[in-house]
């Protein structure tokens, strides 16, 4: 994995050491520095391929020095087509890169199968590239004297001369669970989307989109057996990639079908992972240890439970939020970061996970129900429902999605959507123009307008792969498994697979009403039917149960009455509807707002 980091223009050794320091948990086992005058390119190296000293990094070819975070898989299929015009030292996929550049310039990326975060500094020229789906984080600062680009905020915090609160980054995060690209919480620090790259040239920053899966196929299948067939031969071919390692490796099993097919893959390769699993004490609803320890004995592997409680997670609790380094409105990030602490005590550095398969087929529930409300979208005489709807506001999802459909406005906005922009209006202590929030949406919407694709179906996928994966869970999986220094590896997020997924006709994807129907299908190959069947539980847990319970719920009202962003009686009204079990994610992200502010802010 790793960190990239590094300064263009007037910088302190002293300084640049020292923000280089903080994310040392990102790669222990080496640092590695290119300092000079107006050039500080650094490394803190991980070492999963290639373990030996050549493969160590920032690595210099000619004029070019290259400082890379993340794995490419297609790394010795690419050696081989490069090896007629570069003369290789070192095994590593890094160089790979390098040799890459020099052959393809920019469009080396388009060759490039994996999870990145890259820096290229040629010459004047300094290029930035985030990978397709966005795995792998890079955020950068532009001042007068200065550019400045880090694998994490907390690179970048000690060249600001101020904290200052970006109050977009603020809204879209109450929106969509985490701010949107460009923003972050702190005013001058911005980061790169999915699939985007940037361009310095000692003055200027200019960012572009490489690609997307939009562009996908011209071709579309419309046999479901030959549907199926695809996405077998691309996610076995995704496993196959994923599956190398000069180090332990394990994979996370909950009771689902998606780790349970990377366990049966992998095995069917060759290959019988160690597989972890959470459990909560004292909350069975929540507990998938049962259901993952029956997967684990069906398909011959290994299970080991680690089990949290109250204590275990809010003492946790501060140490994920200053993983994350800015609010990020997931309660799940802190189990999960405990499960990954007892992962590293086993000895494993690579894990695999089973992001993006949700949003590739549909998987969760809520996608049919918005492509059933779409259709009153048709109905002629609507307009009393448009004034009815118009004139009676209520809290609840359903009021505005049907408002939405009846108004003629996007309906579907990330499954990641938490506040809606009346009731951001409703709660802060600004106007909050009904809409507002699209703005956030817009240059994915233009994107999708422009593609030429229509059904909703894949908007879905699209926007949600887009932010709900890549700034949501991404942004949670990469901070929460660097944080213990081990790499994460999705194979559901293979840009392959993602692109064959696209090129099927979406109404095979959802015709027969079932989530993931096409990779159940495909499962079925590999799984028992108890497995397949299995009613879906997600990575849910008792959070909002242990913030009551603990009393740091509170903090919420307290910071609120230091900042005076949101209306008193509202706020109070989230919160007691929370405490009897609705609107929990809403007050969860509340209070996570609530500790950064008082950590950074007050």
């Amino acid at each position: 994995m790793c960190a990239v980091f590094g300064i263009i223009g007037e910088f302190n050794p002293a300084l640049a050491r020292q923000a280089l320091s903080v994310m040392a948990h990102r790669g222990p086992d080496y640092c590695g520095i290119v300092e000079q005058e107006g050039l500080f390119f650094a490394h803190n190296r991980l070492s999963i391929i290639a373990l030996s000293e050549k493969a160590h990094q920032p690595m210099r070819h000619g004029e070019v020095l290259l400082s890379f975070n993340g794995e490419i898989y297609n790394h010795k299929a690419l050696r081989q087509e490069l090896s007629q015009d570069f003369s290789f030292k070192s095994d590593s996929d890094t160089e790979v890169l390098l040799a890459a550049y020099q052959k393809w310039g920019l469009k080396f990326v388009d060759h490039l199968v994996g999870m990145f975060a890259i820096a290229i500094k040629d010459g004047k020229d300094l290029y930035l590239f985030r990978d397709r789906l966005g795995k792998k984080p890079l955020f950068y600062l532009h001042n007068r004297k200065q550019f400045v680009f880090a694998s994490e905020i907390k690179g970048l915090t000690p060249f600001l001369k101020s904290n200052k609160l970006n109050k977009d980054a603020l809204s879209s995060y109450l929106g969509f669970l985490a701010p949107t690209p460009p923003h972050t919480f702190f005013k001058g620090i911005k980061k790169l989307g999915a699939g985007e790259y940037l361009h310095f040239d000692g003055h200027k920053v200019e960012n572009e989109s490489y690609y997307s899966l939009l562009d996908a196929s011209s071709t579309i299948i419309t046999e479901e057996v030959e549907a199926t067939q695809k996405i077998e031969e691309q996610f076995t071919e995704s496993m196959r990639l994923r599956l190398s390692a000069d180090v332990p490796m394990a994979s996370l099993l909950s009771g689902g079908i998606d780790s349970a097919l990377i366990a049966a893959i992998a095995k069917e390769q060759g290959t019988s992972l160690q597989t972890f699993t959470l459990g909560y004490a004292e909350y069975q609803k929540y507990d998938e240890r049962s259901n993952a320890k029956a997967t684990a004995e069906l398909l011959g592997v290994s299970n080991t439970a680690v089990e949290i409680t109250q204590t275990d997670f809010m003492e946790a609790s501060e140490k994920v939020f200053a993983s994350m380094d800015e609010p990020l409105n997931d309660p799940a990030a802190i189990p999960l970061y405990l499960l990954f602490e007892g992962i590293k005590k086993e000895g494993y550095k690579v894990v695999l996970s089973g992001e993006g398969s949700d949003e590739l087929f549909l998987g969760y529930r809520q996608y049919f129900e918005y492509l059933d409300i779409e259709k009153a979208a048709t109905l002629e005489h609507k307009n009393w429902l448009k004034k009815y709807f118009r004139s009676n506001f209520s809290m609840n999802r359903e009021w505005e999605w049907y408002k939405r459909i009846f108004d003629e406005q996007l309906l579907f906005r990330t499954s990641g959507e938490k506040f809606t922009d009346l009731q951001k209006n409703n709660l802060m202590r600004q106007n909050i123009k009904d809409g507002d929030g699209l703005r956030f949406l817009k240059p994915y919407r233009d994107a999708f307008e422009a593609s030429g694709h229509s059904d909703p179906s894949l908007w879905y996928s699209y926007i949600d792969l887009q932010l709900f994966q890549a700034e949501h869970f991404l942004t949670k999986l990469d901070r929460v498994s660097m944080a213990h220094s081990i790499e994460s590896r999705t194979p559901f997020l293979d840009h392959h697979l993602a692109e064959t997924v696209f090129s099927i006709d979406p109404k095979l994807r959802y015709q027969n009403g079932v989530t993931k129907d096409l990779l159940k299908k495909v499962a079925s190959k590999y799984l028992p039917d108890e497995v397949i069947q299995r009613k879906k539980k997600g990575f849910s847990n008792p959070y909002m149960e242990w913030l009551i319970a603990s009393g740091k719920i509170d903090l919420i009202v307290e910071v609120n009455e230091q900042t005076g962003l949101f209306h008193r009686e509202v706020l109070k009204e989230y919160i007691e509807r929370g405490k009897r079990g609705s609107f929990k994610q809403h007050v969860w992200g509340l209070y996570v707002l609530s500790c950064f502010l008082k950590k950074n802010f007050l």
